[in-house]
């Protein structure tokens, strides 16, 4: 198959589920293009992985103005009809206010470029990762190109604002959509018709090959916590340096490690110095995915006391790895976390549950904490699987391009050959 993935920002070092998903998809024989709004910034040395995605990615943003404003152009004059019926559905899926409308501008004429570029390509089937302004331009692109679209869901920003993001729409209009776990199915069923229930499919982010076959380790004596992840509201940072603060103050012994970065860094460094827990806690910033899976193998276990999330990446990294996770019984880690099996999971908000499991991290034995780390790792390799979660894609993105039938592939071959010229 002919793919195009898109999404807002691609390549970076935390969108490992995506460059997973692409790399098993292209091992397979499939053609796969990769575009994005804008390109990624961020701190630190990307990894050569992560470069070469950046250099074979189209930046949407980053298209010189003149050809960019030639593609669209032509696009409207070639496709008008398209072109207008994108344009209201633009405008009807946006939120109230200039502001909204003007992005919703913006939007369309993102969908206009690359529609032009699936056209060009002969690009079969559109599929996106992250339901918000991504899917929006996914969704128009479509309808302009003729070509199918479809899109996982990953939550939990979608779910905040799903009118805001038109999800009722999207899922209408897609082929098919992707949830990451049961819990995001449930919470697209509750925003879509019950007619397109069906086309709402499980299909869990793979952790990538290095992670296959690794033999659990014994952790460390040492009483190393680490966490791993944006410095943001919803991952309850705040609340995890409380607990280590109590479970101290108490005593206890604790070395947290906390990789990541974003707006809350500077509050947590000034809140790390008014607990006085600089000899407990060490800020990090951002790391290489290879800096990580380090961190990983030194720790006890792996902590996330988050408020809101999908199903973390890293969790599945973690246990694959060998290391328990301590996470909140939220969205889609209950699934994957089993309380005394494989890691321990606290009511999301509880300082008191976090720093009693924090506790009990410490004063497990390690070979004990082996035992929970190889039935994380059995887990992991039962339903995380990238070769078994890319049999499932693979099979949707297959259905989707046979229903578009023979006659709408060769549409859009006329089209591509239509539009191949380039001022450049």
């Amino acid at each position: 198959m002919r793919i195009a993935y898109f999404t807002n920002q691609y390549a970076r070092a935390s969108d490992t589920f995506i460059r997973n998903e692409v790399r098993e998809l292209r091992a397979r024989g499939h053609d796969v293009r990769t575009f994005a709004v804008r390109r990624p910034v961020e701190g630190g040395v990307a990894s050569g992985e992560v470069e070469a995605e950046r250099a074979s990615t189209c930046y949407i943003l980053s298209v010189d103005r003149f050809r960019l404003g030639w593609t669209i152009a032509n696009t409207m004059l070639r496709r008008p009809g398209r072109v207008i019926a994108a344009f209201a559905l633009a405008m009807r899926t946006c939120p109230d206010g200039i502001r909204s409308r003007m992005m919703h501008g913006f939007y369309f004429l993102e969908a206009v470029f690359l529609a032009s570029e699936l056209r060009r390509l002969d690009i079969e089937i559109l599929h996106n990762h992250i339901a918000e302004n991504s899917a929006t331009v996914a969704m128009l692109a479509s309808l302009i190109a003729g070509v199918p679209f479809s899109m996982t869901v990953h939550g939990p920003g979608i779910f905040f604002h799903p009118a805001a993001w038109a999800l009722r729409e999207k899922i209408a209009r897609a082929a098919f959509t992707a949830c990451i776990s049961e819990f995001c199915k449930s919470q697209c069923m509750l925003h879509a018709e019950r007619i397109d229930w069906p086309r709402l499919k499980v299909v869990h982010c793979g952790v990538g090959r290095q992670f296959e076959g690794v033999v659990a380790s014994t952790p460390s004596a040492e009483p190393r916590l680490l966490f791993v992840g944006r410095l943001c509201d919803e991952k309850g940072l705040p609340l995890l340096i409380e607990a280590v603060a109590r479970h101290v103050e108490g005593g206890g012994a604790c070395r947290l490690s906390i990789i990541g970065d974003g707006p809350l860094k500077e509050p947590i460094e000034s809140f790390i110095v008014e607990r006085r827990l600089a000899g407990s806690i060490e800020m990090l910033g951002w790391r290489s995915s290879e800096e990580i899976v380090d961190a990983l193998k030194a720790t006890r276990a792996l902590v996330l006391p988050s408020f809101a999330e999908g199903l973390p990446v890293v969790i599945m990294e973690a246990m694959a790895l060998g290391r328990p996770v301590v996470g909140t019984a939220i969205a889609g880690i209950p699934e994957l976390v089993r309380p005394g099996v494989n890691g321990w999971l606290v009511p999301a908000g509880s300082i008191d549950a976090l720093s009693t499991a924090i506790a009990e991290v410490v004063a497990t034995a390690p070979d004990v904490l082996r035992a929970m780390g190889e039935a994380g790792a059995r887990a992991v390799r039962e339903r995380h699987s990238i070769t078994l979660e890319v049999d499932k894609l693979e099979e949707h993105l297959g259905a989707a391009v046979a229903r578009a039938g023979p006659e709408a592939r060769q549409n859009a071959k006329s089209m591509a050959l239509a539009t191949t010229s380039d001022p450049n």
